[in-house]
């Protein structure tokens, strides 16, 4: 088990970790206890966190695959109890696969934005590819303005840049 305080001294980790479940859920790995398995009731016992603040960080965290929970059932109630253990050795393999989602959105993108022609609204700003310009003879649906021809080379260039970068950064140049 890799400890919490080892994953989160790295900053970049420490900000993603802190968007995906926020303060309080940041608060709770920061004090998970280091050893054992541990039910979302002790846990919130433990760190004084909210009970559903832990449970919503619980499972948000089990979703990306950095924790995982054993089920106990109570032989006389029949109460089904949940011990959890972080799993933040995942970690590396949990951000390639957000930052795969996030350049292959960014290079459909790219290619939309080099393949398309398009038209923009100076009033109102909407902008048109050309076939949708010219489907509504270059005036505006929302204004009934005259479009203008929109260059989209400065965003291209941009968007090609970051997809370079981010490869660059994960080693796919």
């Amino acid at each position: 088990m890799v400890a919490p305080d080892e994953v989160l001294k790295n900053e970049a980790v420490r900000a993603y970790i802190l968007r995906m479940i926020g303060e309080e859920g940041m608060e709770l790995i920061e004090k998970f206890p280091p050893e054992g398995e541990y039910s979302d009731e002790d846990l919130a016992e433990v760190t004084q966190i909210n009970l559903n603040t832990v449970r919503h960080t619980l499972y948000t965290l089990y979703g990306k695959r950095l924790a995982e929970y054993r089920r106990i059932k109570n032989a006389e109630t029949g109460w089904l109890t949940y011990l959890w253990v972080l799993k933040l050795e995942n970690m590396n393999s949990c951000l390639y696969e957000d930052i795969d989602s996030v350049l292959e959105i960014l290079e459909a993108r790219e290619k939309y934005e080099t393949m398309n022609d398009f038209y923009i609204c100076q009033k109102c700003g909407l902008r048109y590819t050309f076939d949708e310009a010219l489907n509504r003879d270059f005036v505006c649906q929302n204004c009934n303005e005259k479009m203008e021809h929109f260059d989209n080379e400065l965003l291209a260039e941009a968007l090609k840049s970051r997809v370079d970068k981010i490869k660059e950064n994960m080693g796919r140049v």
